[in-house]
């Protein structure tokens, strides 16, 4: 058992609450869309915040994942639902939203042949096709490593392309459910040969058993397949029957990790307590192509 287990957590964990009309407005076109966001289903820290300011992580591909990760609050089982028109209502969405900047991710769909890549790619052109100047991130799965389904997406050339390792090699097969460590590297690192202008990003969770001299190994083999931006937060505990936390990291820690990987040349580090692979994604576009800009005008 965790020795924080049964410990309050750490003043520096606060979430704050904002449920003005912009939650409420956001929440309401959700649900008259039939539409799922990872915000809700994974119970993320930032919901209050995100939504107050109109952004949003759409989770497509139906709210059942064919995986059971142990840190996970989405709900497992066996997927009934493959909405064709899904993208569409994404898109519907994210105009009516204004957004800027959408991030689409999904739940692990195994039970599909190309694990819903093509939906992913359906959903690029559908807001591209409504919001031309909005940038569109997405957050895939590993695909259980099939080349095809990677170039469907990476074909719909979105802005940014994130698969999270979401922790370090000694731990991942305890922390992830049939994901694997290598395999998600070598995810990032075709991503970057079928469309080497592509952003590609990733997250770590701390608070699950890492060493530090390991997370700065992960820092170096993202960095080693070109990774691009990396996030880095706080893992919670979202029920009895997940992973406890084995170690709450201070601020001051969280900025020293941020130090580490810019250090080894990320575009962008965006590391704290309650910061998850979505947050702040707008501001970590801007980042990538200034680095990008930078590097051309130097080379």
């Amino acid at each position: 058992m965790s020795k924080l287990a049964n410990e309050p957590k750490p003043d520096w964990i606060r979430i704050k609450l904002t449920t003005g009309d912009n939650y409420q407005d956001i929440k309401t076109m959700m649900r008259s869309k039939t539409l799922h966001t990872v915000c809700e289903e994974a119970r993320c820290p930032n919901i209050y915040e995100c939504w107050a300011n109109r952004t949003a992580t759409f989770m497509i591909l139906g709210d059942i994942c064919t995986r059971a990760c142990r840190f996970c609050a989405v709900n497992t089982g066996m997927p009934t639902e493959l909405d064709l028109q899904e993208p569409e209502r994404v898109a519907e969405a994210a105009e009516n939203m204004n957004l800027r900047h959408c991030v689409v991710t999904s739940v692990a769909r195994d039970d599909l042949k190309d694990g819903g890549a093509s939906i992913f790619a359906g959903t690029v052109a559908a807001i591209r096709k409504r919001l031309p100047l909005c940038s569109v991130e997405v957050l895939i799965p590993d695909f259980m490593g099939d080349e095809d389904s990677l170039r469907i997406v990476m074909d719909a050339k979105p802005d940014i392309l994130n698969h999270n390792i979401e922790t370090v090699e000694r731990l991942s097969d305890r922390v992830r459910a049939k994901a694997k460590y290598r395999r998600s590297l070598e995810l990032l690192q075709r991503a970057k040969q079928m469309q080497p202008d592509i952003p590609t990003k990733s997250s770590i969770m701390l608070g699950v058993g890492e060493e530090w001299d390991e997370i700065l190994q992960a820092m170096d083999d993202l960095r080693a397949v070109d990774c691009d931006i990396l996030t880095i937060g706080q893992y919670l505990q979202p029920s009895p029957k997940h992973l406890r936390v084995d170690k709450y990291y201070t601020p001051e820690q969280f900025a020293e990790l941020k130090e580490e990987g810019m250090k080894r040349g990320f575009s962008h580090v965006e590391s704290g307590p309650l910061v998850r692979s979505s947050y702040h994604a707008h501001e970590q576009v801007k980042s990538a192509k200034s680095h990008k800009d930078g590097a051309t005008a130097l080379s």
